[in-house]
Formats: structure tokens, C-alpha cells, sequence
């Protein structure tokens, strides 16, 4: 695992004690004359810890008004950030299947904390490299901590048909392991939305300062992140299990003629179809007749489906509400993947910016709340789909660049009313249009993968050209990235360090390249 990393602490707070019998004393007037008790550096981001404004004279004694304003979040999945996924005391797991049994119970209305490791448990380092990208082994993630059983306040479980609430209260990095990456996953081994564009593995190192994020390998730009889960999800039942199974295993059997992504993204995987490598099924020991099973049958992690999982909505922070449909009794409910910022595509697939982190969440049942609210988008009724309800928090920005795309590819080709060809080429604008700022493309790619930028499908009626737009905050960059009536200005605020950790690629897949695209 990464080494933890966080803000200096340079004022501690013991709450057992009085406020006069503080390592470092405290005080409660202003003059002139009171000591410092600590010294910072500008430029460094340094925590201080506090007492209340009464220094504990308000007590937590439940009378009615205290009670508000307990702490009353129950860790109900701990992670210890020095121990490998599979060492933790609490099994995670990087598959849905029904019978991987539940490591924890809540009731409805109690507020519970779940902690997580970054979505690939570690392998991805905190520094100037970017091999541990190039070399990553994708059958093992995204690991989740969970199964998570749901009961109500009289213990009946959730049911199959009812609609499990979850409610996102609080949510955050983990304390020390203030830090995340993103990055471009190399051509043969995960490749991204444009992975014919950009073949090559590269990563970004990005530090927290508070609700901020800055790169040192993206210098000039500084944002809030507006942070996620990227999954959470219930389990299937087998029957749904059996249905994920069948039509990705017959698209991966006979689509590799027809449904090349965008039919100008080449050969990317058409799915990601069961596997025993690299998998982890929580309590179930592997080599075991019960894990050899479920290994051979458990679906991947990779795709949102019916159940939520990877949906990777950057609007499900603070005060937002998921609707998940429940499949099996307790819901046996699910969550990983958490992300400090993200764009909205996270286009470079490994594109948010990822981290450990801890969500604080809150449960209810709504019986029978899949007929009543979800109509099936198939054959059955398990072709259900989720319903979000977006938060209040969000980054504010007033000013924005938009660039737009159109459903016609690189080759002049035209395509018909195809939201992905548009959104590809508006992002490729984008993308072109803002390396003339003294960015190199791949700083720009990662930067629209996980800044938190607006992607839209603005048109999708007007035959033949579908019309993606993405927009970009203005705000984020520490220079003005408008349009003038002059040139791109040239000058020292434009001096950039391109050495952003990146590998060759050794590959031969095809690679595409825009004929009038800049250098």
C-alpha cells in the first residue's frame, strides 16, 4: 500500500482532558502578548484540532438537545491502509454473486461508517513512476467492502422486490492517505476511451488540501473535488446473475465483428466475463468447492448494471440519495471505488481521481418498492434500473468553455446519430484545444477524466449527427483559457513540466491520429 500521507498536525487536542491541561495550552482572548504555541511554513497545509467553543462544558449526557449533536456513526467495515485487501479483518470482495455472505448487519435508520481501500487495493504507488499503471493486474479489482446484510428496526430483512434508500451522510478520504491518482491505462492492458489516441500508460499523482486538489504533474490547476462513491450496489440473485452472464458472454462470443466501440476504437474488450483469476469472494476461502463455483459464475465489477455498481456518477456526494433495487434477501449491499473528483465520462477509464476513503450511510427499506417505482427496460422484471437523487453540495463555477462534437470520426466518416463518436470527438477538441495552453495531451486527457467537467448529450433527435458537448470551468486553470483576438499568449506562466510519469507502449494495435490535429 502507499505510504500515509497527510497534513501536518501542529495543535493536538486530547478530548479526555480539560482545556487548561492541553499539551499545548490554549486561550480565550485576544492580545498581543500570548505566545505561539506552533510554527507553519506558507504553502503548507497543516490541521489544528480544537475543544468546543465550551471546552466540554456542554456535555453528552442524551438530554434532548445534546443528543442532537452526538456522534452516533457505527464503523460497521474497517480498513487498515498497512494490510493488503485480502488481509483485512474484514474479507472484501471484487465480484457480485448472491452467496457471498454478508460481513455485517445494519438496521434502517441507524447511521453507519464503511471505510475502503482505492479501487485497486494499493497497487498504484505515490510516485514518479508509471509502470505500476503499464503492469496492473485488472482481474482483481475493483474490491468492495461489503456484503452489508439490511434489516428494519424489528429485524425482518430487506426482500426481494423492495427498493433499498441509501442515503450518502458523510463521506471523505481516509485520515493520512490524503492523496490519489489518475491515469491512462496502456493499450493492451485496459486502454480507455481514447486509447487509440493514447496508448501509452501515464499517471498523475494528485494531493488533498482540503476540499482542493493540485497535481505536480498537471501544474496550474487547482479544483474542488465533488466527491463519490464510484460503486455501490446490491447483490443479484442467481437468476439475474445467469442473465449478465448470457448476453455478455454472447456479445464477447459474436460481436467482435460488428460492435468495435465507436467502429474507431478498434479491438477494446466487448466485456469482462467471469473469471477465477484474480478473484476474491469475501468469506468464501478460495480452492475451496463452494469458491471454485462461485469463481466460475461471479460477475465482474467493471460495468453499472441492474443492480447499480460502477455506475460512476460524480453527482452522488453529500445529502444524495440511491435507490437500489434488492434481489436477494438483506439486499446485501455493497460499496468501493471512492473518488476524490471526476469528469463526467471519466474518459480516461482509470480517470477519476481514486482513493481510500470511508462513506457514513444511512438505510431504509421501501417494501415492494421495485414494482411500485421501477418498470422493467426488458424482458423480465429484474431489467430494472436504479434511481438517483442528487445531493445539495456541488462545486460552484459561473464560467465555462464548452466544446462540442459531432457524430462524424476522425476519418471523415460519417456516423449515424452515435452519442459516443460525438462524445469522443468533443473531448478530442477539447483536448487539442488545450494543449496549445503549454500542456502535453496526456496531462490534458487525465485532466478531463477527473476535473470536475460537465459531458451532455445535446442532440440526439436530428438525423444523422448526434451532438456531444463537454464543458470545461474556466476557473480551475490559473490562466485565462478563452479565446482572443491575439495569439495564445507565450510567456513564463506557460512553462509546464511535461515530464508526467509515462511508459512506452510496445504494443501493435492500430493507433488512430487526427490528420489536422496540432502536434
Amino acid at each position: 500500500m502507499a505510504a500515509l500521507r497527510g497534513p501536518r498536525l501542529v495543535v493536538p487536542i486530547d478530548v479526555k482532558k480539560k482545556p487548561r491541561e492541553q499539551k499545548l495550552p490554549l486561550h480565550n482572548r485576544w492580545h498581543p502578548g500570548i505566545p505561539p504555541v506552533a510554527e507553519v511554513r506558507v504553502g503548507e497545509v497543516f490541521r489544528v484540532e480544537m475543544v468546543d467553543f465550551s471546552g466540554g462544558g456542554i456535555t453528552q449526557d442524551y438530554t434532548a438537545e445534546d443528543a442532537k449533536h452526538a456522534d452516533l456513526s457505527i464503523l460497521v467495515v474497517p480498513i487498515d491502509l498497512k494490510k493488503k485487501p485480502w488481509e483485512q479483518k474484514l474479507p472484501l470482495h471484487n465480484r457480485w454473486h448472491p452467496d457471498i455472505p454478508p460481513i455485517a448487519e445494519v438496521k434502517t435508520g441507524e447511521v453507519f461508517k464503511v471505510e475502503m481501500v482505492d479501487w485497486t487495493g494499493g497497487a498504484i504507488k505515490d510516485d514518479n513512476s508509471a509502470s505500476d499503471v503499464k503492469h496492473v493486474d485488472l482481474s482483481t479489482v475493483h474490491y468492495l467492502s461489503g456484503p452489508i446484510r439490511v434489516v428494519d428496526i424489528d429485524g425482518t430483512p430487506a426482500k426481494p422486490g423492495d427498493l433499498l434508500a441509501v442515503e450518502i451522510c458523510n463521506l471523505g478520504p481516509l485520515p493520512g492517505d490524503e492523496w490519489g491518482f489518475t491515469a491512462i491505462f496502456d493499450r493492451e492492458n485496459g486502454g480507455g476511451f481514447l486509447t487509440d489516441h493514447f496508448p501509452c500508460a501515464t499517471k498523475a499523482i494528485w494531493y488533498f488540501e482540503g476540499i482542493y486538489a493540485y497535481s505536480p504533474h498537471i501544474p496550474g490547476v487547482r479544483f474542488p473535488g465533488l466527491t463519490h462513491p464510484g460503486i455501490v450496489g446490491t447483490a443479484p440473485s442467481m437468476e439475474l446473475l445467469n442473465i449478465w452472464n448470457e448476453r455478455e458472454r454472447n456479445l464477447e462470443e459474436n460481436g467482435h465483428q460488428s460492435l468495435k466501440l465507436c467502429e474507431v476504437l478498434h479491438t477494446r474488450p466487448l466485456a469482462n466475463l467471469p473469471s477465477t483469476k484474480g478473484c476474491l469472494l469475501g468469506k468464501i476461502e478460495e480452492g475451496t468447492t463452494d469458491w471454485e463455483k462461485m469463481a466460475r459464475e461471479a460477475a465482474r465489477t467493471i460495468p453499472g448494471r441492474e443492480n447499480g455498481g460502477n455506475c460512476d456518477i460524480k453527482n452522488l456526494s453529500r445529502g444524495s440519495k440511491i435507490y437500489l433495487p434488492v434481489f436477494v434477501e438483506g439486499a446485501n449491499l455493497s460499496t468501493g471505488d471512492m473518488h476524490f473528483s471526476q469528469g463526467d465520462g471519466e474518459v480516461s477509464f482509470c480517470g477519476a481521481i481514486e482513493m481510500s476513503g470511508f462513506l457514513e450511510l444511512k438505510c431504509e427499506i421501501i417494501r415492494g418498492g421495485m414494482k411500485e417505482y421501477l418498470t422493467p427496460m426488458g424482458p423480465t422484471p429484474l431489467h430494472v434500473n436504479p434511481i438517483f437523487e442528487i445531493g445539495p453540495v456541488e462545486p460552484r463555477f459561473s464560467e465555462w468553455l464548452v466544446f462540442e462534437g459531432i457524430s462524424v470520426d476522425e476519418s471523415g466518416r460519417q456516423h449515424y446519430l452515435d452519442a459516443s463518436v460525438a462524445y469522443k470527438r468533443a473531448v478530442l477538441n477539447a483536448v487539442d484545444y488545450l494543449s496549445k495552453f503549454g500542456y502535453t495531451k496526456e496531462q490534458i486527457y487525465l485532466l478531463l477524466s477527473c476535473c470536475p467537467c460537465e459531458g451532455r448529450i445535446s442532440g440526439i433527435v436530428d438525423a444523422p449527427n448526434a451532438v456531444a458537448t463537454l464543458a470545461i470551468p474556466t476557473a480551475i486553470f490559473d490562466q485565462d483559457i478563452r479565446p482572443k483576438a491575439n495569439k495564445v499568449p507565450v510567456g513564463p506562466q506557460l512553462v509546464r513540466n511535461p515530464n508526467i510519469p509515462k511508459c512506452t507502449y510496445d504494443g501493435n494495435l492500430p493507433t488512430t491520429k487526427n490528420p489536422c490535429a496540432t502536434e
